[in-house]
């Protein structure tokens, strides 16, 4: 009886032997229980390591700047939103208006979804449908 017939041959037994000693066996050799050869070095982080004096690598000054950064970012969104209030806009509107492009969003979803659906039972490309819906490529 050898490998490929009904029952396990002399080669299986001995790779089981060998695996019940202590480790798999590759190309018939007995590999070392373990970590291999890949893993066997020292850990070294994707994260730059802090420099010295500074327990999570960013210093005071550059927080400052980055703090800097948000309430100049602020200003001008806060400009931006007086500047549409005098031009008419009201927060209720535009809550109206993202509640609608949401609802929008959700049906083109949806007719996307029966076109790709048509389109496999015909077995043809959803861009092949379009021009029978009356639809652009844009659409």
């Amino acid at each position: 009886m050898g490998e490929g017939s009904a029952g396990p041959g002399p080669r299986s037994l001995e790779t089981r032997a060998q695996i019940a000693q202590g480790g798999p066996v590759w190309g018939g050799r007995r590999t070392e229980p373990g970590l291999t050869r890949s893993c066997r070095g020292a850990f070294r982080s994707p994260r730059p390591s802090p420099k010295s004096g500074q327990a999570d690598g960013t210093s005071e000054e550059s927080l400052h700047r980055d703090i800097q950064k948000l309430k100049e970012k602020r200003d001008m969104l806060d400009e931006e939103i007086s500047q549409f209030i005098s031009e008419g806009y009201s927060v209720d509107e535009l809550e109206d208006h993202i509640t609608q492009l949401h609802e929008y969003n959700d049906i083109k979803d949806v007719g996307q979804m029966l076109m790709g659906k048509l389109a496999v039972i015909r077995g043809v490309t959803t861009k092949e449908l379009y021009p029978e819906f009356g639809l652009d490529m844009n659409d």
